[in-house]
């Protein structure tokens, strides 16, 4: 059976999770789920004071139909860094709509790193993806997100189906960023200079709750892509930094956002960057 067929049945799946500090460590307080997400444990490869989670989705692809519902909350001062472990499928659809919504809730002083791998959206799938931040005071937020539409090495392309997107982030109740997207299969925005401009993979990097420095903007600036051709810029605005990738390497997208964080990490979370290991198996 093929996993979109319109009889396989939908998963609907929701995860909890919340961190609390205590004393010098960050703790998973509460790990909530139902349906086929989990987190298996903490991890502390950084220290105490820093939790890693690897979000684990295990039927590997999310197929027409599946709603996947994942929510984190971070108590004051905690700190956390939540990844995958490994890329994310959307899968072709017949015509059932698959979503996935993430929401974090970032108490004072906390900081919160999400991170997951790529998404691959094969070509006929229909999806919808939403993501918000809640900043209390003092509250810090990292997220990237890269898309890769259709499967390159396979000769795929996205010529049919849609995906919607949705990002919200607030500090202190005031919205600092809202972005909405509809990309269809087959759409000249695809190809437009004002869209993907002929580009399979698109990365944006988030980072919220402190200000950039000049010096550290014009670092960031700096950071050229590897990948052939591919296109890559950043912004600073108030309370808010914003980084794009296009190009057709999902390796390469990973790699200039790891030498960006490599500069944001420090005055953002007052730590070096450290490569989450899932990432290298």
């Amino acid at each position: 059976m093929h996993p979109t067929d319109p009889i396989t049945p939908c998963w609907q799946a929701a995860l909890d999770l919340g961190f609390e500090r205590r004393g010098e460590a960050t703790r998973l307080v509460r790990r909530e789920h139902r349906g086929p997400l989990r987190v298996q444990k903490a991890l502390y490869p950084e220290g105490a004071e820093l939790c890693h989670a690897i979000v684990l989705h295990p039927p590997a692809g999310i197929a027409g139909g599946d709603r996947l519902q994942i929510g984190i909350e971070l108590g004051a001062n905690a700190q956390a860094l939540l990844t995958t472990p490994g890329a994310g499928k959307w899968y072709r659809s017949a015509g059932p709509i698959s979503e996935q919504t993430v929401s974090l809730k970032v108490g004072a002083g906390a900081t919160a790193e999400w991170l997951p791998q790529e998404s691959i959206v094969f070509d006929g799938a229909q999806a919808r993806m939403r993501t918000t931040v809640d900043l209390d005071q003092g509250a810090r937020f990292v997220g990237v997100e890269t898309l890769c539409f259709g499967r390159r090495a396979s000769g795929e392309t996205f010529d049919r189906g849609s995906l919607h997107l949705g990002t919200d982030i607030r500090s202190d109740g005031r919205l600092l960023w809202r972005e909405r997207g509809v990309i269809e299969g087959g759409s000249p925005l695809l190809h437009s200079p004002i869209g993907l401009a002929g580009f399979s993979v698109c990365c944006t990097v988030l980072v919220a709750g402190g200000e950039v420095a000049p010096e550290t903007l014009r670092a960031c600036r700096a950071v050229a892509a590897s990948d052939a051709g591919a296109r890559c810029g950043v912004s600073a605005m108030p309370q808010l930094f914003v980084g794009r990738y296009l190009g057709h390497s999902a390796q390469a997208a990973r790699e200039w956002f790891v030498m960006l964080w490599q500069h944001l990490r420090p005055i953002m979370i007052g730590r070096e960057a450290a490569v989450p290991r899932i990432w290298n198996t």
